[in-house]
């Protein structure tokens, strides 16, 4: 039996001792909530226990830990006294974690010290969003598709990070997990937060260089922090103004990372853009954002921070410094997604001071049949010359997506 083996056959012993064990109680006003938070306490401490192999093998990517729970002792107000953990490839995530700076110790405590708080706009896929109390995390739900999706996305995922050294603007996954409440099944994945938990996002789009049925609707709009799509975005002229240094390190990242999605056939993706107006927020006199959470996306707003209390003196500076696109090696546990506004560009003789968070979101669709007959649909309704459909084969896609964005970026 191999070392791995050995950790993950005694991690599994572990789990039925750990039954009858005094058990702390998370409390949150859904079940669910309650038992990823139990989860994420129970499956970080395991790993604390096991030996952490120095290369991952084929066998980690189809590994699980599993735990079932019947307690009668619970509070059931509080939490269900009978449900079950499944944590998927948990050397794989701890992994991850670890590439992308992120410490198991503070990651569990992000998503157990207070209850995780939903999302207030569901997605059009009918996903729900959850974001940790600090915001540095998002956890969204899954369909047992996805799971399987993320499976075989991971094989693939993985190696590449590993490549990049991290750098990417591809979603960070951090742990996937199986719920199972009342004898229904729920799965979940973690992600880290594109948006800052400290800064507020005062615009937001969703942008994949098509141009039909690109524009939010009448009723988004009337959000408190509406999803605008490419239409609005060229519409209002909006650019993402960088500078040449910065944006030639961004359209490479950005490069690699659709020739990734594009090897594997995906297509169907967005990059998620988040604006802070930093001349806005100082007029405003605080730093922090609203409770109205993003649609659709891993990013969510900050909390409501005065300015004076914000840690850097001048947060766009401190972008500037600590962006994960300078490669200056100095990255903080926030903000890792943030480009700052070139400071000698200018808007109608206005000098441009924003901070723009940005990444790439659901990396997921597959170019399969169903894709297939929606391009064939959707060309029978706006004709066959029209290349602003968002459905289109992954090579297409790609090459689209990287056109719009470097017109996009200045």
């Amino acid at each position: 039996m191999s070392a791995i083996q050995g950790g993950l056959s005694k991690l599994k012993k572990k789990h039925i001792k750990l039954k009858h064990q005094k058990v702390k109680l998370f409390r949150a006003n859904e079940p669910i909530l309650s038992v990823f938070m139990w989860g994420v306490n129970h499956t970080i401490n395991e790993l604390s226990h096991v030996t952490i192999p120095v290369m991952l093998l084929p066998d980690d990517f189809r590994a699980y830990s599993k735990l079932k729970v019947d307690n009668h002792l619970f509070n059931k107000e509080n939490m269900p006294s009978h449900f079950k953990i499944k944590e998927y490839c948990p050397l794989v995530f701890r992994n991850l974690r670890e590439r992308f700076g992120i410490d198991d110790i503070d990651y569990k405590e992000s998503m157990t010290r207070s209850q995780p708080v939903i999302m207030d706009n569901p997605g059009k896929s009918g996903a729900k969003f959850y974001h940790s109390y600090d915001r540095l995390f998002v956890i969204k739900t899954l369909t047992s598709e996805e799971v399987e999706r993320m499976h075989s996305f991971l094989k693939h995922y993985h190696p590449y990070i590993v490549e990049r050294h991290g750098k990417t603007l591809l979603p960070q996954y951090l742990g996937m997990y199986r719920l199972t409440v009342d004898g229904v099944e729920h799965y979940v994945v973690a992600m880290r937060n594109v948006f800052s938990n400290h800064l507020t996002t005062h615009r937001k789009f969703d942008l994949k260089g098509s141009t039909v049925d690109r524009e939010a609707s009448d009723r988004e709009k009337e959000k408190d922090l509406p999803t605008f799509k490419d239409n609005d975005f060229v519409k209002e002229g909006t650019k993402i103004y960088i500078g040449d240094e910065a944006k030639e390190k961004l359209i490479e990242t950005l490069n690699a990372d659709v020739e990734f999605l594009t090897r594997l056939h995906l297509m169907d993706y967005s990059l998620l853009l988040g604006i802070h107006d930093c001349s806005r927020a100082e007029v405003e006199g605080y730093e922090g954002g609203d409770d109205d959470d993003g649609a659709d996306s891993e990013g969510g707003g900050g909390e409501r921070i005065p300015w004076g209390t914000t840690p850097p003196d001048s947060p766009h500076q401190l972008m500037r410094e600590t962006s994960l696109q300078y490669e200056t090696g100095i990255v903080p546990e926030y903000d890792i997604y943030a480009i700052p506004s070139s400071e000698n560009m200018y808007i109608s003789d206005a000098p441009v001071k924003e901070i723009y968070f940005l990444a790439i979101i659901d990396v997921l669709t597959h170019y399969g049949v169903k894709k297939q007959a929606a391009k064939a649909a959707k060309t029978v309704k706006y004709g066959a010359n029209v290349d602003g459909i968002s459905t289109c084969d992954p090579d297409q896609y790609g090459k689209r997506f990287i056109e719009f964005l470097s017109k996009a970026i200045e």
